[in-house]
C-alpha cells in the first residue's frame, strides 16, 4: 500500500476511534451500570445518610401523611399543630437503620419495576400504565413511631398504598427503544473504538505519532465527557418543577454519574500521560554516531611486464 494512502486511512480510523471513546463510555455506563440492580442499589445506598436527601424524604412523606389524614379524618383544625410532629417523626425515622433498609428496598423495587417496564414489549396491559412505587411501608413505620411518641390521632393515620409515578406511560415507548439501543451499543461501541485505534496505529507510517495523536484524541474525548456531565447537571437542576429539592436532586445526580465522571477523568489523564510519554521518548531518543567504514584497500598494482635480458 502506498505510504500516502496508509497515512490517510490511518488518520480516518484514529479519528473514528477518538470520536467513539466518549460515546462508548456513556453507553457502557448506561448499559452495565444503571441497568444492573445490584450496582444501582449500592450506588444509591450512601444517599440515605445525605442530609438533603433525608430532608426531601421527610417533606415528601410528611406531606403525604397529612394529605391522607385530611382525606379520611376530620382533624383540619389541628392540622397546624400536628404538622410539626409529623415532620419531626419522619425526620427522626430517616436517621434509623429501618430507614436505611426501607431506602435500599425501595430503590431495589423501583429499579426492578423500571427495568421490567423497559424490557417487556409484549405486555399490552402494562403498556398504558405508568411505572409507580409504593410508599406504604415508609408511612407505616412513621405511624408506629408517632404512636410510640404519643402524638394525638397518630393511631388513626391511614396507611394507604401511595403510588408514586416514576416513569410516565406516554414516555415508555421511546424510553424502551432507547434502552434497547443502549444495551447493544454499550458493548459494541467500546469494542469498535479499540479496534479502530489498533488498526489505525498498525497502518500508520509513523507509529509514534499515531500513538500520540490517539492519546490526545482520547484525552479530548474524556474532557468533553466531563464537560457534558457538568452541563447535564446544570440543565437537570434548572428544569426541576417547583417544590422539588435542588440539593437532593443534585446529590442523586452526582451519585448516579460518579462512575462515569471517574472514567472521564481517567481518559483525560491516561491520554495526556501516553501522549507525553510518546513525545519524551522521541525527544530523548539517543543519537547513535555515524559508523565509519574502513576505507577499502587500494587495488593491487598490475604486475610489471618482465624485462627481457636477452642481448642482441
Amino acid at each position: 500500500m502506498p505510504p500516502r494512502l496508509r497515512s490517510a486511512l490511518s488518520a480516518v480510523l484514529l479519528a473514528l476511534s477518538c470520536l467513539l471513546v466518549p460515546f462508548g463510555a456513556l453507553a457502557a455506563w448506561a448499559a452495565y451500570g444503571l441497568a444492573d440492580t445490584g450496582r444501582y442499589v449500592a450506588t444509591m445506598a450512601p444517599l440515605a445518610t445525605d442530609p438533603d436527601v433525608r430532608e426531601a424524604v421527610a417533606d415528601t412523606v410528611g406531606d403525604d401523611i397529612l394529605r391522607a389524614v385530611d382525606q379520611h379524618l376530620d382533624v383540619r383544625p389541628v392540622r397546624g399543630s400536628v404538622r410539626p410532629f409529623v415532620h419531626d417523626a419522619v425526620r427522626s425515622f430517616t436517621q434509623t437503620e429501618a430507614f436505611q433498609l426501607a431506602w435500599d428496598t425501595g430503590n431495589r423495587v423501583t429499579h426492578d419495576a423500571v427495568l421490567r417496564a423497559l424490557r417487556d414489549n409484549d405486555d399490552g396491559d402494562a403498556a398504558g400504565r405508568p411505572v409507580t412505587v409504593d410508599l406504604a411501608p415508609v408511612t407505616d413505620q412513621v405511624k408506629r413511631q408517632l404512636t410510640r411518641d404519643h402524638v394525638p390521632l397518630a393511631a388513626r393515620i391511614p396507611v394507604e398504598h401511595i403510588a408514586v409515578p416514576v416513569l410516565p406511560a406516554e414516555r415508555l415507548a421511546s424510553l424502551r427503544k432507547g434502552f434497547h439501543v443502549l444495551e447493544v451499543t454499550g458493548f459494541w461501541l467500546p469494542v469498535a473504538a479499540l479496534t479502530f485505534a489498533a488498526t489505525g496505529i498498525a497502518l500508520a507510517v509513523h507509529r509514534r505519532r499515531a500513538v500520540a495523536a490517539t492519546a490526545l484524541g482520547t484525552a479530548l474525548g474524556g474532557g468533553l465527557l466531563a464537560l457534558t456531565l457538568a452541563v447535564g447537571r446544570s440543565l437537570t437542576l434548572a428544569d426541576l418543577p417547583e417544590g422539588v429539592s435542588h440539593p437532593a436532586v443534585g446529590a442523586v445526580y452526582d451519585a448516579l454519574t460518579g462512575t462515569l465522571r471517574t472514567v472521564s477523568w481517567l481518559l483525560l489523564v491516561l491520554g495526556l500521560t501516553v501522549a507525553l510519554t510518546a513525545w519524551l521518548t522521541r525527544c530523548l531518543r539517543p543519537v547513535h554516531p555515524a559508523r565509519h567504514r574502513p576505507a577499502p584497500d587500494p587495488p593491487a598494482a598490475a604486475p610489471a611486464p618482465p624485462v627481457s635480458t636477452t642481448c642482441r
